[in-house]
């Protein structure tokens, strides 16, 4: 159920002065600490950040997927590393339990995640599991603890997870049967306090400081039964479901990056001065505005089209693919035109755009590759017959 257009509205202009006023002047402080500061995740716990896509019954905002988009967009004008704070709270590490989770389960877990006192994360991908994330070898087998309650013991390790190092709580894909791909893997709710789970030191990365990926291990945990999401075998089918949004989610973040820096090349073009005027004036320059300017509207466009048709109830697996590839593609081109307008500042730290060059290129990697996102897209195109 959609916000009230006005609440949304002032919700939005909320955002956007959070990003302005509190979040952009930190970027370069942000980056040479690697770290956010507790101080504005407190600040977004208040904002609500952390429920934007859970119900209202659990202590959400309870937003669609086009109002979702609108936020993304949003917080993608400064670097992605603030989104990622809170991010995995709104898609991967709760959407399962949302899609999946028994009414006890949500009622555990929802509310504080809602409100950020419970930091979800997503444990998918593995050492040798990453595209092909239907070849999952983590195991979880069924036993009995000391007291003859059920659970599963489940062992594994599982690499580059978003916020492993501040997580609460792992929605995590293990394999439970025998049976060939997919079909043999189920979804599990694992909090971080149980026996058997280490986390491994946070990955030093191309970009997005102050986001964290780290390892983490889980050596014979005994998982309660109550905290499986699902039935066993449906893990892989919850996993791409949240995919579904999450690659939506994302595609609105990289319009957002994209828009902010053409608004920095417009703004730096206009100021410098070669061959006696505004570089803005040399129609080369307006040529890389210009085609930048082109594809962000494109992908703005085709972002919120399917996000709209998501919420209507249609079938979005083709347009969210699509919308993650081109989005994130476009981003990385929109990045590259920005450090050539720039000239010798944007290849300069101070200027901030060299950031966010690096920043976007992940974009193109999780939540699905752009190759896995053509396959999708070509998969889902031959299946409706063109």
């Amino acid at each position: 159920m959609a916000l009230d257009p006005e609440v949304f509205e002032t919700l939005i202009d909320t955002i956007r002065r959070f990003v302005s006023e509190r979040l952009r002047p930190l970027e370069a402080e942000v980056e040479a600490a690697d770290a956010i500061p507790p101080h504005i995740v407190d600040e977004m716990r208040e904002l609500g950040l952390f429920g934007l896509s859970i119900a209202e019954e659990y202590g959400g905002l309870g937003l669609t997927m086009v109002e979702e988009c609108r936020v993304a967009l949003e917080m993608g004008r400064t670097t992605p590393a603030f989104r990622s704070t809170f991010g995995t709270n709104l898609g991967i590490g709760s959407q399962g339990l949302v899609l999946a989770g028994t009414p006890e389960q949500k009622a555990e877990w929802l509310p504080r995640i809602a409100s950020g006192e419970v930091i979800a994360s997503f444990a998918l991908t593995e050492p040798d599991v990453g595209s092909d994330s239907g070849a999952v070898k983590t195991r979880a087998v069924r036993a009995r603890d000391a007291d003859g309650a059920e659970v599963y013991r489940l062992t594994g390790t599982k690499r580059f997870i978003t916020n492993a190092d501040k997580a609460h709580v792992f929605t995590v894909m293990a394999r439970t049967g025998e049976d060939p791909g997919g079909r043999g893997v189920s979804a599990f709710l694992v909090p971080r306090d149980l026996p058997g789970i280490s986390i491994g030191e946070p990955e030093k990365k191309m970009g997005q400081k102050g986001a964290k990926v780290a390892d983490v291990i889980f050596d014979d945990v005994p998982v309660p039964a109550s905290l499986r999401l699902g039935e066993e075998g449906q893990g892989f089918k919850i996993a791409m479901q949240v995919l579904d949004r999450g690659r939506l989610h994302i595609s609105a973040v990289c319009v957002g990056v994209a828009e902010r820096l053409i608004a920095d090349c417009v703004a730096y073009a206009s100021a410098r001065k070669q061959f006696g005027k505004p570089i803005a004036e040399h129609q080369l320059i307006q040529a890389m505005i210009a085609d930048s300017k082109t594809e962000a509207l494109a992908a703005r466009a085709l972002v919120m089209e399917t996000a709209a048709a998501k919420d209507a109830g249609a079938n979005v697996v083709m347009e969210s693919a699509a919308a993650k590839y081109f989005a994130s593609e476009m981003v990385g081109r929109v990045a590259d035109r920005a450090v050539q307008i720039f000239g010798g500042a944007g290849y300069i730290a101070d200027y901030g755009i060299e950031r966010l060059y690096r920043d976007v290129r992940l974009f193109r990697i999780y939540e699905g590759t752009s190759q896995i996102q053509q396959l999708i897209i070509a998969r889902e195109t031959l299946k409706r017959g063109g």
